[in-house]
């Protein structure tokens, strides 16, 4: 979700997100959307008897493909229309979705799932074991984007199919028949059931795949759908339409008929089809947000998104750890996050966000290493002038990779100011491009700077320390550390968690203050506006966050 990105502008549009995951963008259009069914005024309840949500997002979906999705529009989508072997409930915690079933041997490694007699895709077809066979092992055939998640879930010889040392099919999954499945682990995985609730771990029915060939997840009916929703109609880079899946084994308790999104690019926009009736929800930035403030249907919501600098670590340059602490220390983040952000963001001083894990006792993971990150401006300036010596330049001109929306612009632009200003000899360059190609960009490390954010996939820090592993996918800026590596392994295979715990803080602190590996920026924080007819829209704060099975229109 890893993968930002973006921070699900449509529901919970945030303008710029990635699962986790990424600053999600798009190109400015101020084309608005026709009218649903809801119509009506900002305060009235629908007249419909329908049941219609109207969401927008900022950008076009990707693919409706499970294995190779990495970003906030397709998991938001995903996680409407598709059920893995667990889901997560209001509260975040795992239950039973496609799986009627759980069983685990003693030793915790080997866990037998029994399909549920009611699962059926939206054609009608039953779901079996087989599929999720073969959509697990296709993410490795195919090299999709969230193969690392297979090593999360501790999957037998996936660590070893990443490095090419064993085949897909040698994954430790297996169909016994179509009612069940088994799951091998290499090591007991206290984080098992939640992380199974994933996009990544949805399946797919082969005969359809195959049939669709490299369209599969191209199109609305060039994807099959085993979740509380499907979609109906997709109209490219202007919206889509789900409506309710009969086929659904939980459809009584599905209160929605439809779903209208949207892809609006512009907070103006939004705001303005909110207040026409056109939208139930709007994501506001920092020019509407004191206007609004003691609007009843004005919200504000911390979420545990973090947003941060990556560098390129072969830039002769920035490969200099002066050169990455000076630009990390010399901007006022307080400013970013009460002047021109204004949306309940605050300021970050390390990998993971406050108010997200706590240990045994209750300490918040955050109180532990405080802020690593954290100086004046003149102790940046001698950082700057030691590294450009150490170096062997006098200025340097470096590139900024960014997400065209409004907000990563603002973020840029406020960012060009301080750093230039505080760093003599610095120019930045602002490049702004849609989320498909930053993201291009980004993975090919053809950038100087680049605006990353990250949404945590499970409840637990390493969905933001193992990013950073040498080779990781979701790493995307040469950054190696052997001991690092080595100590993300250790806390992963420790079932001692007071111990897990401390080594995860240490590792934080490895990459955050020793190396200055990234430079974190903020905690995102979300303001919104919702009508006041809508009734349970839940946000989660790990991704996919945006959940409509049980929003209610009230009458």
């Amino acid at each position: 979700m890893k993968k930002r990105n973006g921070f699900l502008a449509l529901t919970l549009m945030a303008a710029l997100t990635v699962t986790g995951c990424n600053f999600n963008s798009g190109e400015s259009n101020s084309q608005a959307p026709a009218p649903s069914n809801n119509g009506g005024t900002t305060t009235e309840q629908p007249k419909s008897d329908k049941k219609v949500l109207q969401v927008y997002n900022t950008d076009e979906i990707p693919s409706l493909d499970s294995a190779h999705v990495h970003e906030t529009v397709s998991f938001t989508v995903l996680n409407n229309t598709m059920d893995g072997l667990y889901r997560r409930d209001k509260n975040g915690q795992p239950y039973l979705a496609i799986a009627g079933k759980h069983d685990v041997s003693a030793d915790n490694l080997v866990h037998t799932f029994t399909i549920r007699d009611n699962a059926k895709w939206s054609d009608g077809s039953p779901v079996t074991a087989h599929d999720f066979e073969f959509s697990w092992k296709k993410v490795f055939r195919e090299a999709g984007h969230y193969s690392f998640m297979f090593e999360s879930l501790a999957v037998k010889n996936a660590v070893a199919i990443e490095k090419g040392e064993k085949q897909p099919d040698e994954l430790g999954v297996k169909a016994i028949d179509d009612k069940t499945l088994e799951v091998t682990l290499e090591y007991p995985n206290p984080l098992f059931n939640q992380l199974l609730s994933f996009p990544t771990f949805y399946p797919q029915k082969k005969e359809f795949v195959e049939s669709k060939g490299d369209k599969y997840g191209l199109e609305f009916d060039n994807a099959l759908y085993n979740g509380p929703f499907m979609l109906t109609d997709w109209k490219h880079d202007q919206g889509w339409t789900y409506v309710k899946n009969p086929n659904y084994w939980d459809a009584a308790n599905i209160k929605l008929d439809q779903i209208d999104g949207y892809v609006v690019k512009d907070v103006s926009t939004a705001l303005t089809l909110f207040e026409s009736g056109q939208l139930d929800r709007v994501e506001l930035n920092s020019s509407y947000v004191d206007q609004f403030k003691a609007d009843p249907r004005f919200h504000i919501i911390e979420t545990p998104t973090i947003y941060f600098l990556r560098f390129n670590h072969e830039h002769p340059v920035l490969k200099n750890k002066n050169v990455r602490k000076a630009i990390a220390m010399a901007w006022d983040k307080q400013g970013l996050t009460d002047v021109i952000l204004n949306d309940g963001s605050s300021p970050l001083n390390g990998l993971v966000p406050k108010n997200f894990s706590k240990d045994a006792s209750g300490k918040d993971f955050r109180e532990y290493n405080g802020d690593l990150q954290k100086g004046s401006v003149d102790e940046a300036k001698a950082l700057w002038e030691q590294g450009l010596k150490e170096a062997g330049v006098t200025e340097v001109k470096l590139g900024v990779n960014a997400a065209d929306t409004d907000r990563s612009k603002k973020i840029g632009e406020y960012l060009k100011n301080q750093l230039e200003k505080n760093l003599p000899g610095l120019t930045l360059e602002l490049k702004n491009v849609p989320s498909n190609q930053r993201l291009e960009i980004e993975k090919a490390i053809q950038y100087d700077l680049s605006l990353g954010t990250w949404g945590p996939d499970y409840a637990d820090p390493m969905t933001y320390i193992d990013m950073w592993v040498t080779g990781g996918s979701a790493n995307r800026m040469k950054y190696s550390n052997p001991k690092y590596d080595e100590l993300v392994q250790q806390a992963k295979v420790n079932t001692d968690l007071e111990k897990r715990f401390q080594q995860m803080v240490e590792l934080e602190k490895i990459l955050i203050e020793e190396d200055v590996a990234i430079a974190p920026m903020y905690q995102e924080g979300l303001a919104i506006l919702q009508k006041e007819f809508v009734k349970d829209y839940v946000y989660l704060p790990t991704a996919p966050s945006n959940n409509y099975l049980w929003v209610d229109i009230a009458k």
